[in-house]
């Protein structure tokens, strides 16, 4: 088979190398791409995710078999209904069902309507009606962009003075774009945040590993919201108890709503949860692998991906049982420093040589390219997600973070705590 990935981050080479280990695929294509993704993909830097037009043309002009959409913007613009009524076999949610992630107040509204457990809420369009809602509002209180905002248009507000600057700086300033252009808030809960993944394919769900993400920028969780740090998996916080609950009440019902609603969902399901002291609750729905969550769990999924994406689009995943080795992973994210605000771009990313033939380690790519002279050089906020695995969580991290050693860039900053919660386990 020949594959076509669209997307050029971490998550994407992280796909790539998973496609890389199929016996059925003998060639990987990749628009943009990036340096990393280049050492196994043929990559197109001039094509971006949203020019549909040019992604059909790349895809018959190399005559692909199947388009792996990865990205949420893609996703969500309906770029698999454009391939498929192009004739191009796709992977991924139609437009339809990419609302679960492209509309936060469509989401909430789909787990009233069906019961599935998540934080009291309230959507306006209107900020003056927003403001009006805050003075009787409990605090600490979390305000959410209605659209995609990178992972990032979500703040948590804990005065009333921070819940009206944040209205201001979402619904009038438009700091997010038009995702602001529709405003949920809901009541903030307590607990530890866990993601866990799943592939669908309308019908059945199978999930895969939990996973927990650091979003903020700096140690011990301050500095502002990124779009993710670094990664663990397994999750210890994710008991057989949790899981029982949220296969009875939260992941076939999502899966069965969306189809009652006309929208089958087919691809991937990233389920942000929040284990509050009343239970497990729904955080957000992700329509795709979540970065850098698909790092530390693909690397340990033993089932032929293939295989997987074909029973997701086929309709026949209850045929398909996942398997994941018995280790765990963490992924620990190269930054640029000043990332997610401001920073330097170009520098020559050097050792990346001695990750190779390094087994249990893995350096994804997720903001890199080729200069002028050929050189790997920095090209984003997030540069690289060093990953290892180990028998436990402590060996793995502890693996990661030596790997980090390897790789030098100038203006390199990382989070020196990826896992710590893992001592308190």
């Amino acid at each position: 088979m020949k594959v076509l990935i669209v997307g050029g981050g971490g998550r994407e080479h992280a796909i790539a190398v998973s496609m890389k280990k199929s016996k059925r695929v003998d060639k990987i294509y990749c628009v943009p791409g990036n340096a990393g993704i280049a050492q196994i993909a043929e990559c197109d830097p001039s094509i971006g995710v949203m020019e549909f037009d040019k992604i059909v043309a790349y895809a018959k002009e190399k005559a692909v078999d199947l388009v792996f959409v990865a990205p949420d913007d893609p996703l969500v613009g309906g770029l698999v209904d454009v391939l498929e009524a192009a004739g191009l076999r796709a992977f991924g949610p139609n437009k339809a069902a990419a609302i679960l992630e492209g509309s936060k107040a469509f989401s909430k509204d789909l787990m009233k309507k069906y019961n599935i457990p998540t934080a009291a809420y309230e959507t306006f369009d209107d900020p003056e009606k927003a403001l009006a809602y805050l003075e009787t509002a409990p605090m600490p209180i979390v305000l959410k962009a209605d659209g995609l905002a990178l992972g990032k248009g979500v703040l948590i507000c804990n005065t009333l003075e921070e819940a009206k600057a944040g209205v201001k700086e979402i619904m009038m300033d438009k700091h997010f774009g038009s995702a602001g252009n529709r405003m949920v808030i809901e009541e903030f809960m307590t607990g530890r945040e866990v993601s866990v993944l799943s592939f669908v394919d309308g019908k059945t769900i199978r999930i895969m590993s939990s996973a927990q993400d650091h979003k903020r920028a700096k140690d011990g969780d301050q500095g502002l919201n990124t779009g993710g740090m670094g990664n663990f998996s397994p999750s210890p916080f994710y008991t057989e108890e949790v899981d029982k609950f949220c296969k009875d009440h939260i992941y076939q019902a999502t899966v069965d709503a969306m189809a009652a609603e006309g929208r089958p969902f087919k691809g991937v399901i990233f389920f942000g949860l929040m284990l509050t002291p009343k239970g497990p609750r729904v955080l957000e729905f992700n329509a795709r692998f979540g970065d850098p969550e698909a790092q530390v769990v693909l690397c340990r999924m033993k089932n032929d991906i293939m295989d997987v994406v074909d029973a997701c689009i086929d309709g026949t995943l209850d045929k398909v049982e996942l398997e994941f080795e018995d280790k765990a992973a963490v992924c620990v994210v190269l930054a640029s420093d000043g990332y997610p605000v401001s920073y330097k771009k170009g520098f020559e990313i050097k050792g990346l040589e001695n990750f190779e033939g390094k087994e249990d380690y893995y350096c994804f790519h997720a903001g890199s390219k080729f200069d002028d002279q050929g050189r790997v050089v920095t090209n984003g906020g997030r540069v690289l997600g060093v990953t290892a695995k180990g028998a436990t969580l402590k060996e793995a991290r502890a693996k990661a973070y030596e790997a980090t050693k390897w790789v030098d860039f100038e203006n390199k900053y990382m989070r020196t705590d990826i896992g710590k919660a893992i001592d308190e386990a």
